[in-house]
């Protein structure tokens, strides 16, 4: 049981440094490819390998060759990664609150309204550079392709996803209010019959990527709940890990009582005299 944590943490960091591979090798081939959405993932997946291999290196070789500074650094970037995952959880949580889908009347599929979402999250995805990137993206992803050839029974009967519904027609309410222009929503005018257009620069495609953010985050708050247990679970073992490794260090065995030199209290001295004192007289 002596070395059993370090064995653990050995085998553990191996498995995730092997893992890390495929990822840093999936990041370099998305740099080399023409696809829009590929090339977005690609920052994210580099220092996410990178950071795991670093890690992993470090937790290996502290765990399997006993050297104690590298199981301090593996633990003190493990403590800062899972403080950083629960602010990110809690931050999700809250920009992700808000939102959800409108019924409209007659109809299978729900509309999005900006509006409806957190501040930070519409003043993201307002920015050029963001919009732009997610607009080539739902360009080549075809989900608007999809809707060409439905009739007008299957918008009544059919369901959609929250990008098709704001970004692949116009409000439904652009219908039934041809006779009241004043009062129309401002999507109404944005939308263009040509595939390239459609309603790509609506308020309501906006709502609909942020619709699917959020439910997105929601499925991914399940496993990032799961991985904070998980690495906590391992930092634990870790600290037994560093602890193993500090004690072989020294040239005690496990489990020898040891005696360290203090400085004696300030009373020892005359204590001392006085005991000397004592013995002398009697």
């Amino acid at each position: 049981m002596y070395r059993f944590s370090n064995t653990v943490i050995g085998f553990l960091n191996l498995f995730t440094l092997l893992a890390s591979i495929p990822t840093i090798g999936a990041g370099l081939w998305m740099a080399r490819s023409s696809t829009t959405c590929e090339n977005f993932l690609q920052t994210p997946l580099l220092v996410i390998g990178f950071v795991v291999l670093v890690i992993s290196l470090a937790g290996f070789i502290g765990a399997c060759f006993h050297v104690a500074c590298a199981l301090w650094v593996y633990l003190v970037v493990m403590l800062l990664l899972i403080a950083s995952l629960i602010g990110l959880t809690i931050f999700g949580f809250g920009v992700t609150s808000k939102g959800g889908g409108v019924e409209v009347p007659g109809r299978v599929y729900k509309e999005y309204h900006f509006e409806d979402y957190s501040p930070w999250l519409r003043n993201r995805i307002q920015d050029p550079r963001y919009w732009n990137t997610i607009r080539s993206c739902i360009l080549g992803s075809n989900n608007c392709a999809k809707l060409a050839s439905w009739t007008p029974l299957d918008y009544m009967q059919r369901d959609m996803s929250p990008v098709q519904s704001g970004c692949c027609k116009p409000p439904t309410a652009c219908t039934y209010k041809m006779e009241t222009l004043v009062n129309q929503d401002t999507d109404c005018y944005k939308w263009n019959n040509a595939p390239t257009l459609l309603c790509y620069e609506c308020d309501s495609c906006k709502a609909g990527v942020l619709e699917e953010m959020r439910r997105n985050w929601h499925k991914l708050s399940v496993l990032t709940v799961v991985m904070l247990v998980f690495l906590i679970g391992i930092y634990s073992i870790g600290c037994c890990a560093f602890r193993n490794t500090r004690r072989a260090e020294t040239d005690y065995p496990y489990g020898q009582n040891r005696m360290t030199k203090i400085r004696p209290r300030w009373d020892y001295h005359w204590w001392r005299w006085f005991h000397d004192r004592k013995e002398q007289l009697y």
